[in-house]
């Protein structure tokens, strides 16, 4: 339905008062759009990748409403709160205000847990301190005391980290065999440095020419581990003898040196060079121990002899929220203690800080006995508030995880998951909830729970205005806007606002097709399901909840790996398998460029991992892969100099062109002056930015462009060689499609850009932020980087964690028409998926359950995907059966 005849759009049977009247939104592609949307009604927005639908529900509704609420905010506190901007919009009637749960960007803090995340970590601080069963004579605690984050409950010992770090002659010297010359000291610095303490070595009379193993452990241990420093002459070049010679005849040395041992380098590098490179080698030689007073638990000795339904805090934190929730039921029933042995009464403490605020007639639980009418009040007060939020997570299907669990290892969809159980417990009315896709990373199984809790929302007087591609989400909503009909510049449009079943009718949407009657579409495939060329198998994998696994992968096929969500198979595929691999190819996993530079090993997983280390191996077929491609969704940068065209390489290229241009040899550029990362290049202004920033305080900063380029990022000098009558900037502003045409005739150019259009990315520009892309839009950019190599040879494995996220299902063609392409060039291709349509498009399927944590992790069935749509038993088998029902 066309965007410029509002008058036809279909009404709200509540009445024109309860709908959202939007009028000239020109957000970001939006073009003009007129638009009315219901309240109290769960309204998705759909449309094909880059079509404008996130500009309206995010760009324009979510930040408008925002912006008026700030309006009654104080202008010191406007100034605490992360702000949108102001939306390009004419007018915006009727809109409430609005609440957004958006897919985050980035990683996650290792700090970061379930409990932080879901607001749960306060109260059950509070219930430890308030409610708590002490020991006889302990004085009473407060919440501070029972976080590893703070001074006074952090274990004095590994100050609040649960282990300790330290260095060992193994981590060190990681080859004995070597001789000290041949570098058998891996910790120590290169180049000179190194070169230095082993000329150190030679004058205090040590051979370093004898392999590390026949050394004496005596002078290994001095050399490793010594906190001694001597300073001794240096005589570089000679050896042991002639040394000793030299200082016999008062030769001067060449310099006067300073030893220093590796564990010391080690140390002091990790923690004071300024060189984040230094310190990411720094920490591969450190080797992390449970620490032995808190036993990994974190916390101050006192705060883990409090207990509650027979748990220290720490203990409490590990268990399923299923299980945590049936010990919070009696406290929060006001039957504090039910069920628990007697123990002997604590009786009344003594405040650990005098002048308490109190008035001296008012009870305070940190005087009171164990079970006395004020503890269990407080006890029934915080247990009924943490065991109403625990129930909101166990019904969106989280009940697997634990409080501990940190959120780098939690999946988009789970962190998703956690922060809508925070709405559900809150309780608001009248609310609109602008969602991020929360659907992502869900299987079709935990998308019911997803449903009905957006259902239950909007039955407690509710709006929901959810941006989605997931075509369940799609037919079970009131109202369906769907945005496009291509996207970037050819989107932009309101095609049609109204019921789902209207969209039948509109020509112009590509989302139709693949809601008519309900018959969603089969992935085009044109050939057979392949026979495996040989299997990989992999055995007695131990990681998280998989115990003693075997998998086998089908060689020369394109592989899905299924279950609901937490039953193990990203801790099969996307960890155990790429591990194994890598190490059997000595091929290193590439760390995320946003990782923490201060991590320590062990940081990202839970505390009982030290004593639980990953197990397993490869069985056979591992001769049959030559490369190894991990494809995860990671952002490809963390600032704005990053983008599509300088991560994919081909901007290498156009910079090329330019300077073989005559005007730029007459000026005697090179390459690198096209470049806005250099200073010979770019605006002196700016730096190559093409913005500056203008902070406003309590209002949304304004990036205005650089008044020097206006935006350009380049040097005036830069900007006047042209290329086909196109300045380098000029370039940086097209859309891949549009690039295509410009640079047809140069393959270097045209080949990589070719590979992004028909992966679905031609809307994006050339130099569009890093910093703007989604995770979808990231892991294409990656996966089209690898398809422009050449791959006749074959021998690769590309691992793909999800790669369906964020997209439309016409998007979801494009992309499984491209890795069969790599599968028919030779390859294997492995995926972590919950889009059955996908699923039913692939060779072997391996399901993983039944249920998720401690209930799955093991194989429920592995076949062809009809096999797997029979299994017995397979949560996963109902979907994938009528995936596999549908038509062409």
């Amino acid at each position: 339905m066309p965007n410029d005849d509002p008058s036809a759009l279909p009404s709200h049977p509540n009445g024109p008062h309860a709908m959202v009247r939007v009028r000239g939104a020109r957000e970001h592609n939006l073009k003009n759009v007129d638009v009315d949307i219901p309240r109290n009604a769960l309204v998705v927005f759909t449309g094909i990748s880059g079509s404008g639908k996130s500009s309206l529900a995010f760009g324009t509704l979510f930040a408008e409403a925002q912006r008026r609420y700030l309006e009654s905010v104080a202008p010191y506190a406007r100034r605490l709160i992360a702000q949108v901007g102001t939306p390009q919009v004419d007018s915006l009637e009727g809109l409430p205000p609005a609440v957004a749960l958006q897919q985050q960007r980035g990683t996650p803090g290792t700090r970061s847990s379930v409990a932080s995340v879901a607001a749960l970590s306060t109260p059950l601080r509070m219930l430890y301190s308030r409610a708590g069963r002490y020991p006889a004579g302990q004085p009473m605690l407060y919440a501070e005391d029972f976080s590893p984050h703070t001074l006074q409950g952090a274990c004095p010992h590994c100050q609040g980290q649960g282990r300790t770090y330290e260095v060992t002659e193994a981590s060190m010297v990681p080859d004995n065999s070597l001789s000290i010359r041949q570098r058998a000291v891996a910790a120590w610095p290169g180049a000179w440095q190194g070169q230095n303490l082993r000329d150190i070595l030679t004058t205090l009379g040590h051979d370093v020419d004898r392999p590390w193993r026949e050394l004496p452990q005596a002078l290994r241990d001095w050399i490793l581990f010594t906190d001694e420093q001597p300073t001794v002459p240096v005589y570089p070049g000679l050896n042991v003898a002639e040394a000793q010679d030299a200082i016999a005849r008062g030769q001067p040395p060449g310099y006067m040196g300073t030893f220093s041992s590796a564990r010391r380098h080690v140390l002091h590098t990790f923690a004071n060079s300024p060189s984040a490179l230094m310190k990411k080698r720094a920490a591969q030689y450190l080797v992390a121990t449970v620490c032995p007073v808190c036993h990994g638990k974190r916390l101050k000795p006192e705060a883990l002899s409090v207990t509650f339904a027979g748990h220290d805090i720490t203990s409490l934190s590990r268990l399923p929220l299923s299980t945590l929730a049936e010990l919070l039921r009696p406290a929060a029933e006001g039957r504090l203690g039910a069920g628990e042995e007697g123990v002997p009464d604590a009786g009344p403490g003594r405040r650990r800080e005098p002048g308490s605020t109190h008035h001296e007639a008012a009870p305070d639980v940190h005087r009171t006995a164990w079970l006395s009418e004020e503890k269990v009040l407080a006890a029934q007060r915080l247990a009924d508030e943490l065991h109403r939020r625990v129930l909101a997570l166990i019904g969106l299907g989280l009940g697997y995880l634990s409080l501990e669990r940190s959120t780098p290892t939690l999946s988009p969809g789970e962190l998703q998951r956690l922060r809508l159980a925070g709405q559900l417990a809150s309780h608001l009315f009248g609310v609109v909830y602008v969602l991020d896709e929360p659907s992502a990373g869900l299987h079709p199984a935990d998308g019911e729970a997803l449903l009905a809790a957006l259902q239950g929302l909007k039955a407690a007087g509710n709006s929901l205005f959810v941006v989605e591609h997931d075509l369940a989400t799609m037919q079970r909503a009131d109202w369906l806007v769907d945005v496009g009909p291509g996207a970037g510049e050819h989107g932009g449009e309101v095609l049609y606002s109204g019921p789902p079943a209207g969209l039948a009718g509109v020509p112009r949407s590509v989302t139709r097709r693949y809601l008519a009657a309900g018959a969603t579409p089969r992935v085009p495939l044109a050939h057979a399901p392949r026979e495996p060329l040989d299997w990989l198998r992999v055995a007695g994998v131990v990681r998280h909840n998989l115990q003693g696994v075997d998998a086998a992968f089908a060689l020369g096929c394109m592989n899905a790996v299924t279950g609901v969500s937490g039953s193990g198979k990203s801790s099969l595929v996307s960890q155990a398998l790429l591990e194994l691999l890598a190490a059997r190819l000595g091929q290193p996993l590439p760390v995320a460029d946003e990782a923490p530079v201060e991590s320590l090993p062990g940081d990202e997983s839970d505390a009982d991992e030290l004593e639980t280390p990953v197990a397993g191996h490869i069985a056979a077929g591992g001769e049959h892969i030559r490369r190894l491609v991990p494809i995860d969704q990671k952002p490809i940068g963390r600032t704005p100099r990053s983008n599509l065209a300088t991560y994919t390489g081909l901007f290498d290229a156009v910079r090329k062109l330019f300077a073989a241009t005559p005007e730029a040899q007459a000026r005697g550029y090179d390459a690198g002056q096209f470049s806005f990362n250099v200073p010979k290049g770019r605006c002196p202004v700016c730096e190559g930015e093409g913005s500056v920033s203008v902070e406003l305080l309590f209002m949304p900063s304004v990036h205005a462009p650089c008044p020097a380029c206006h935006g350009a990022r380049y040097s005036p000098e830069t900007l006047q060689v042209l290329w086909h009558g196109l300045s380098i900037a000029d370039v940086l502003q097209l859309t891949v499609d549009t690039a295509c045409q410009v640079f047809a005739d140069e393959p270097p150019v045209l080949r990589p850009l070719a590979v992004l259009r028909d992966i679905g990315l031609g809307y994006l520009r050339l130099g569009q932020p890093a910093t703007q892309l989604s995770g979808g839009e990231a892991q294409r950019i990656k996966l089209a980087t690898e398809l422009q190599r050449p791959n006749a040879r074959g021998g690769t494995l590309y691992v793909l964690d999800e790669p369906t996220t964020g997209l439309h299902p016409a998007d979801v063609d494009r992309l499984v028409l491209q890795l069969d392409g790599l599968v028919a060039a030779g390859n294997t291709v492995v995926l972590v998926e919950h889009d059955m349509r996908v699923v039913a498009a692939c060779d072997w399927v391996i399901d993983i359950g039944p249920g998720p944590g401690a209930e799955g992790g093991r194989i429920v069935a592995a076949g062809t995907p009809a096999q797997v749509a029979q299994a017995p038993g397979s949560r996963t088998a109902p979907y994938l059966a009528r995936a596999l029902s549908a038509g062409p």
